[in-house]
Parts: structure tokens; C-alpha cells; sequence
């Protein structure tokens, strides 16, 4: 298995949430974000959302285009197969109310699958609330940033993927 593609970033997981999705998809499904808070990620074939424990720490998010995907690491807290279109060959990492963090342009447009697997999820989630609990009013926002950054587990989330096929015609009339 050869690796085509590889692209990197870091994220805040606003309101513990980050998308990934196709550059011209803009619009959510409830359930898909639905189903993220019980599978973790999460999509509905345009979307794909990665749930975070906790909400202020930035993650990692790497997204791999292989020829045929590897299955997902035997360390990995957790993982789920995924499906994404992608129409214009521009995958976005967005950040919901912040913004977009990043964006990979795929070798070519289509749909690609394989995993969605991710580590350090749980230890970001506990040091987060242990910083949550001993915040009190002596604390500025400087200091509970300084403390996100400190985070001493690194939360990562990585969709290993391969092309399977040409994308679905635009079923919208040009006339």
C-alpha cells in the first residue's frame, strides 16, 4: 500500500465538534452529529464530524490518501469505517463557529473511503477537566489558555482513505 496524500492540522474542537467535508457542502445533518456522540466520527456522505471529549483544547486532524487504506493501528482508541464525496476535490477541516483550520486537496475529486481512527481522545478529555475543576476566580483567560496548551496528551483524529469511484453527477438542472 503506497501513501499518495497527506495533509495535517490543528483544530479547535468547537462546541467539541470538527467537520471535515467538501469544499462546496455547506449544510450539517443533525444526524450524523447524532450519530458522532455515539460512534465518535461520524458523517453522511459529504460531512464527516469528529466528536471530542472536551472543547477548548486544539486536536489533530490528518487526513491519508492511500492506494488501499491500512487498517487503523492496534493503539488506537477507537476507530469506524468512513465514506466521503468530495466534488471539487477540496476536503475542509472546519472548526463550526471559528472557522475553517485548514483544507486538502485530494489527488482527484471522488469518493473515498477507508477509516476514521483516533488516540489520546480520553486522556485530553481528563486533563481537561482537571484543569475545568481547579479553575477558580484568580484565574485569567491567559492562564486556562496556557493550561489548554500544556495539554500533555495529544488528541488526534486520522481518516485514512482511498479513491473508490468518480463522484455522483450533479442531479441540479444548468438550464
Amino acid at each position: 500500500m503506497a501513501l499518495l496524500a497527506e495533509y495535517g492540522v490543528t483544530a479547535r474542537p468547537d462546541r467539541s465538534i470538527v467537520e471535515v467535508h467538501d469544499a462546496d457542502a455547506y449544510l450539517g445533518d443533525q444526524a450524523a452529529l447524532s450519530a458522532a456522540e455515539v460512534q465518535v466520527v461520524a458523517g453522511n456522505g459529504y460531512h464527516l464530524y469528529l466528536l471530542s471529549l472536551q472543547a477548548d483544547i486544539k486536536v489533530r486532524v490528518t487526513i491519508r490518501v492511500w492506494d488501499t487504506p491500512p487498517e487503523p493501528p492496534a493503539d488506537a482508541e477507537g476507530h469506524v469505517p468512513v465514506s466521503i464525496e468530495s466534488e471539487t476535490g477540496i476536503l475542509v477541516v472546519n472548526q463550526l463557529t471559528l472557522g475553517p483550520a485548514g483544507e486538502m486537496t485530494l489527488p482527484r475529486p471522488g469518493v473515498y473511503e477507508g477509516y476514521a481512527w483516533w488516540a489520546g481522545r480520553k486522556a485530553a478529555s481528563a486533563y481537561y477537566n482537571d484543569v475545568l475543576s481547579r479553575i477558580d476566580e484568580d484565574w485569567t483567560p491567559e492562564l486556562i489558555r496556557q493550561a489548554w496548551d500544556r495539554c500533555p496528551a495529544d488528541e488526534r483524529y486520522v481518516l485514512d482513505l482511498a479513491f473508490v469511484r468518480e463522484p455522483e453527477p450533479d442531479d441540479e438542472d444548468d438550464d
